[in-house]
């Protein structure tokens, strides 16, 4: 076992309903969990024989889990401009198609797991590529180094680009030969992946509710109102459902294995079905800003008991580090004045780590620095002489240090990171 000493932050209780900040002085952690809690003396006197590992200089934060992030489009982050859907024809989907070439698949698979782990990055809801090969160099190149990670093939039939496009039973067949090779192998696990409504008809939906009963414990993701040009398109494409929403409703993929991106512009009743359903909305706030697709109704979800965790979505927005989006998502919420909610940073550490580990079904294995969880971190430790270095040398509580985290950090400032008890490569 070993006792890792520092200050260490986390929020497991929902701060939307009262949760507070909590810290730790030190960790015993034995076979990747989280053994004892408490002040370093204590430990030190109950394990006298372990070792001790310094990491006080800085804040220890959960490993980040990241509830939707786009892996073939990590090369195209900057792509500035332009709205979603001609953003979409003329620079994300180009990229993704490039993916069908095998050899340039596992070079971003490489760049996209490594990228994770320098933000600090340990879960994630991974929007997977639309052919099977790039599927697979994703998780092979995630498995050997330990993420946590949910993924699978995106499929559409119609709209994109015909060299994206697939039928209803090659996506099935090709998920499924996907999901029994990955599937529960280590960390890893299966998320069938409609890309949106809007690319795929109901024969397709009616595929992916198949396949997401066939995989037990499989997971599904899409895309949900995050732009007005995008749910006027899906409107007129499904006449017979209510909203957006529904459209997925009405096949069975609405439910507590669910998690929706976006949301920008929900009606009334879909927050309402995605309450009672338990499904999880990922608040991607750098992605909407870039796209101009709008300020995140966070208030409205809430009231309604909607799961909120944060996405990088990467292609559309502006890299990986869920700092980032933390710190938008708090601006986006001040631009909203009243309608919005002041965001503290207990509720931006929330959103990035126990919530997305909720969104995910690893409530109590990730998130958090409970006993019995996983040891999954990231030690902040600012760049000596930075803004974030002189702003930590200066505050007087935990939540005014975490507040300059997330105000100052970068993905320089992410020094180590751990994934179950072992120290990862993150540079």
């Amino acid at each position: 076992m070993t006792i890792f000493h520092g200050t260490f932050v986390d929020v497991p209780e929902n701060p939307f309903d009262g949760g507070r900040l909590r810290t730790a002085q030190a960790l015993l952690v034995g076979e990747g969990a989280i053994v004892e809690r408490g002040a370093l003396a204590d430990l030190r006197s109950s394990s006298p024989d372990e070792p001790v590992v310094d990491l006080t200089a800085g804040l220890v934060l959960p490993g980040f889990v990241d509830a939707h992030v786009h892996f073939p489009q990590l090369r195209i982050i900057g792509t500035l401009g332009l709205p979603l859907l001609d953003w979409l024809e003329h620079s994300a989907l180009p990229e993704e198609a490039r993916l069908a070439d095998i050899d340039y698949a596992r070079g971003v698979a490489r760049d996209f797991v490594t990228g994770l782990l320098r933000a600090g990055t340990t879960t994630a809801l991974v929007f997977g590529a639309h052919y099977a090969a790039a599927v697979d160099a994703l998780f092979a190149e995630a498995g050997p180094r330990g993420l946590r990670i949910t993924a699978g093939l995106v499929v559409s039939d119609r709209l994109l680009r015909d060299d994206l496009l697939t039928t209803p039973e090659r996506a099935y067949d090709q998920g499924l030969e996907l999901a029994q090779r990955w599937h529960g192998s280590g960390r890893l696990r299966y998320a069938v992946t409609p890309r949106f409504s809007l690319s795929c008809s109901d024969s397709l939906l009616e595929s992916c509710a198949a396949l997401h009963q066939h995989v037990d414990g499989s997971w599904l993701t899409s895309h949900l109102n995050e732009d007005r040009a995008e749910v006027a398109a899906v409107e007129k494409l499904f006449p017979g459902c209510d909203s957006y929403l529904d459209t997925y409703a009405q096949h069975q993929l609405v439910g507590a294995r669910s998690v929706f991106a976006h949301n920008v512009h929900p009606r009334s009743t879909e927050l309402a079905e995605l309450g009672r359903s338990g499904a999880s909305v990922a608040h991607c706030p750098t992605s909407n800003s870039a796209l101009g697709s709008g300020l995140f109704p966070l208030r409205e979800h809430v009231a309604n008991g909607v799961r909120v965790a944060l996405g990088s979505d990467v292609g559309g927005g502006t890299g990986l580090s869920l700092l980032k989006e933390g710190l938008q998502a708090y601006f986006m919420q001040q631009l909203l004045g009243e309608a919005g909610i002041p965001l503290t940073s207990a509720h931006l550490l929330h959103l990035a780590t126990a919530s997305g580990a909720a969104a995910l079904g690893l409530t109590g294995q990730v998130g958090e620095f409970s006993v019995g969880s996983q040891f999954d971190a990231l030690w902040v430790r600012p760049v000596e002489g930075s803004a974030l270095d002189c702003g930590l040398r200066n505050v007087d509580s935990a939540e005014a240090a975490l507040a300059k985290v997330f105000a100052l950090g970068t993905d320089a400032d992410v020094a180590a990171v751990w994934i179950g008890g072992q120290r990862a490569a993150n540079r």
